[in-house]
C-alpha cells in the first residue's frame, strides 16, 4: 500500500473508533422517570412599554400682523367731519380736533383688532412612553425524588406527577 492509502486507512479507522466509542458511551445513558414531590411556579417581572397619547387644549396664539394706518386716516376724517358740525368759532375748531383724534383712535382699533379666529383653544396631541409591568410565568421549580435522593430543577412546563430524567452510568 502506498503512503496515501495508509493515511486514508488510518483516518477511516480513527473515525470508526470514535463513532463506536460515542455509541458505547451513549449506551450508558438511559431515560427514567422520577416522582415529583413539589411544584412551584416561578414568575418574573417583564416591562412591556407602550406609547400613550392624549389631546390637550392650549391657548391659541395669534400671529402678529403688520399694523395698517388706513383705519386711522378714515376714522380721523370722519371724526373731524362730525366734530365740525358741533359748536361755533373756536369751539367748532376744538370739536373738529377732538373728533379727528377720537375718530383716528376708533378707526385704528377697528382695523387692527385681532381676528376672532386667533383666540380660543387649539388641540395639541401629546404622547409619552409609559412602562407597563406585568408578571410572566418563567417556569416551574420542581422537587423530585429518584433512587432515594431528592433533586431540584427548573423546567419550562408543569411536569405532572412524574418527570423524565436522563440517567448516566459510568464507572467510578
Amino acid at each position: 500500500m502506498t503512503t496515501r492509502h495508509n493515511k486514508a486507512a488510518i483516518a477511516l479507522g480513527l473515525s470508526l473508533a470514535l463513532a463506536l466509542g460515542a455509541r458505547i458511551a451513549a449506551a450508558n445513558d438511559y431515560l427514567a422517570y422520577a416522582r415529583v414531590l413539589d411544584v412551584t411556579p416561578q414568575y418574573q417581572r417583564v416591562d412591556n412599554p407602550r406609547v400613550e397619547c392624549r389631546t390637550e387644549y392650549a391657548p391659541a396664539s395669534p400671529s402678529p400682523a403688520p399694523r395698517a394706518i388706513g383705519g386711522s386716516i378714515l376714522g380721523g376724517i370722519a371724526g373731524a367731519l362730525l366734530g365740525n358740525q358741533v359748536g361755533q368759532g373756536n369751539g367748532r375748531t376744538a370739536a373738529t380736533a377732538a373728533g379727528a383724534i377720537t375718530g383716528a383712535i376708533v378707526g385704528d382699533r377697528l382695523q387692527n383688532r385681532p381676528a376672532a379666529a386667533g383666540y380660543g383653544a387649539e388641540p395639541v396631541r401629546r404622547c409619552a412612553q409609559v412602562d407597563h409591568w406585568a408578571r410572566q410565568l418563567a417556569g416551574y421549580r420542581v422537587h423530585y425524588a429518584y433512587a432515594g435522593r431528592t433533586f431540584v430543577a427548573t423546567v419550562p412546563n408543569e411536569p405532572g406527577e412524574r418527570i423524565a430524567v436522563q440517567v448516566s452510568v459510568n464507572p467510578y
